[in-house]
């Protein structure tokens, strides 16, 4: 039996982190519809594009400044910059650079910003970004192509790439490329598991408002998936991001995901498979439901497996997590995956004993 569960466990763990990309890769390829950008301006919808935004000053300017700049008709475009408690001249900043309207909101969260955004706007679509991240150019027609074009779609996320022109030893980039790998396949299929705050937007009649520790990254698909929707990626509509330089910063960052991601987990419906088509059931399950209990796997597969697979895997923890000076990539990808596994087991026991809270700041480093 013992070691039944041993194979088991890491017949789990080895179908969550490479198994299902291995699969979707296999799959005979039945892409949908591309959606090019719409060229015709007259064909595209009215947009307001929001960005929540909390001691953001540093940085408004020029996402205020990026927002202008994209190629979308004025006329239909609005600049939303919701401030989320921020004392620290964030409002003024947007003003002057040229926000259409700022909302100076009590501190209620994220969410909370988003949702007082979207009442205020009367736009169509609704777009939201993050206040350090880029657009290129086309990446707002890009994005708006498919809810223009195929009346099933309800939500779109685009491709956010990260960067760290500093350097340093966060292999944050490494994953992402594999998730949007995983992203991508899983919009060709049916719909994506999970999107990013970079760039996404629903249509107005889609967005749903949720509980406000719950972000809208891993919320709103399966939300409105079950709703009836299609959620796609749109991988011609384009993002930067600066990441966290090390890999310790990252660590913590997710920690602090983790515990609103563990909210919606548990009490947010992530669990309820009720309202899902089959095919998309089994991408939650392996994308999702695996990745998020994969720590407590890893736990069961060290206590059970045989001695000499124990000791191996102890070896490994202990090079993972060793101070060294320097390390190959391979190491700071071992360190990564390791300190990650640790990042949501953590960010459940912060949830459990603190509850999670609807405000954030803006992680070291990214600004």
């Amino acid at each position: 039996m013992r070691r039944a569960i041993f194979w088991t466990t890491a017949g789990l763990l080895a179908w969550a982190q490479a198994g299902y990309g291995l699969a979707l890769g296999a799959l005979r390829r039945h892409p949908r519809q591309a959606f090019a950008p719409i060229a015709d301006d007259a064909a595209l919808p009215t947009v307001s594009l929001v960005v929540a935004a909390h001691a953001e000053r540093d940085v408004i300017a020029a996402k205020v400044a990026d927002a202008l700049a994209l190629d979308y008709p004025r006329a239909k475009l609005e600049i939303v910059v919701a401030c989320d408690g921020s004392a620290d001249g964030t409002p003024a900043a947007a003003r002057a650079a040229g926000a259409d309207v700022v909302l100076e909101l009590p501190r209620g969260g994220k969410v909370r910003a988003q949702d007082a955004a979207v009442a205020r706007s009367t736009a169509a679509v609704v777009a939201f970004s993050d206040a350090n991240a880029l657009w290129e150019p086309g990446a707002l027609r890009a994005l708006v192509a498919p809810l223009a074009t195929d009346p099933e779609i309800g939500y779109v996320c685009g491709r956010v790439t990260f960067v760290n022109p500093d350097g340093g030893t966060n292999q944050e980039g490494v994953y992402w490329r594999y998730e949007m790998f995983l992203r991508a396949r899983e919009s060709d299929l049916a719909s994506v598991t999970a999107g990013n705050g970079a760039i996404y937007a629903t249509r107005r009649d889609a967005y749903v408002e949720v509980d406000p520790v719950m972000g809208h990254d891993l919320k709103f698909p399966f939300t409105l998936v079950r709703a009836g929707w299609r959620c796609v990626e749109q991988p011609l509509a384009r993002a930067t991001e600066r990441m966290v330089p090390d890999v310790e910063g990252e660590a913590a960052r997710k920690r602090r995901m983790m515990s609103h991601a563990w909210v919606i987990v548990l009490h947010g419906g992530l669990l309820d498979p009720r309202g899902w088509p089959a095919k998309y059931t089994i991408m939650i399950a392996s994308h999702r439901w695996l990745r998020y209990f994969g720590p407590l796997l890893h736990a069961v597969a060290l206590v059970t497996a045989p001695r000499a697979l124990r000791r191996l895997q102890l070896l490994g923890l202990a090079v993972a997590l060793a101070p060294l000076p320097s390390r190959p990539k391979a190491l700071l990808l071992a360190r990564y995956y390791v300190l990650t596994q640790g990042s949501i087991a953590l960010g459940l026991v912060d949830h459990l004993r603190h509850g999670t809270e609807a405000g954030w700041d803006p992680p070291e480093g990214t600004r």
